[in-house]
C-alpha cells in the first residue's frame, strides 16, 4: 500500500471546536463546495475568515456559524441571496444552531464514531481482498 493511500484511510485527529478550519474543511463540515464560500465571501460582508500567506483562508468558529447560518436560510429555508443579504444587515438576531450535547452524550457519540471507524476499516479490508 502506497503512503497516500496509508493517509487516506487513517482517520483524521478531531479538531477543537475552537480551531480555526481551512477552506476545506469547512466546505467539507458544512457540505458546499469551496467556490461557493469563496462566492458568498463577496456577497456577505460579515464574513471575514483570517487570509495568510498565498491567500490562505482560516474560519473561525463564528465564520462557522455564519456560514451554516447562510446555507440554511438559503438552501433549506429558500431565501434568496438578497434576503439573506437584508436579514444579516437587519440585524438578525443569531440562533444557536444545535445545542451543546451533554457530558454522557458526547462520550457515546465518540464511542459510536469510534466504532464506525473500526467498521470502514474493515471494509476498506475488505474491498482490498484482505
Amino acid at each position: 500500500m502506497s503512503e497516500a493511500e496509508d493517509a487516506r484511510e487513517r482517520p483524521r485527529p478531531r479538531k477543537s471546536a475552537q480551531a480555526f478550519r481551512t477552506i476545506s474543511e469547512a466546505s467539507e463540515q458544512l457540505n458546499v463546495p469551496q467556490h461557493v464560500l469563496r462566492f458568498w465571501e463577496t456577497k456577505f460582508p460579515q464574513l471575514r475568515p483570517l487570509k495568510r500567506g498565498g491567500g490562505r483562508r482560516y474560519y473561525r468558529p463564528e465564520d462557522l456559524a455564519l456560514l451554516q447560518r447562510i446555507a440554511d436560510l438559503l438552501y433549506t429555508q429558500g431565501y434568496t441571496i438578497k434576503g439573506v443579504q437584508r436579514l444579516l444587515a437587519e440585524g438578525e438576531p443569531q440562533m444557536p444552531l444545535l445545542p451543546e450535547p451533554a457530558e454522557e452524550e458526547q462520550g457515546e457519540v465518540a464511542a459510536a464514531l469510534e466504532e464506525l471507524e473500526r467498521i470502514a476499516a474493515a471494509l476498506r479490508a475488505l474491498a482490498r481482498g484482505g
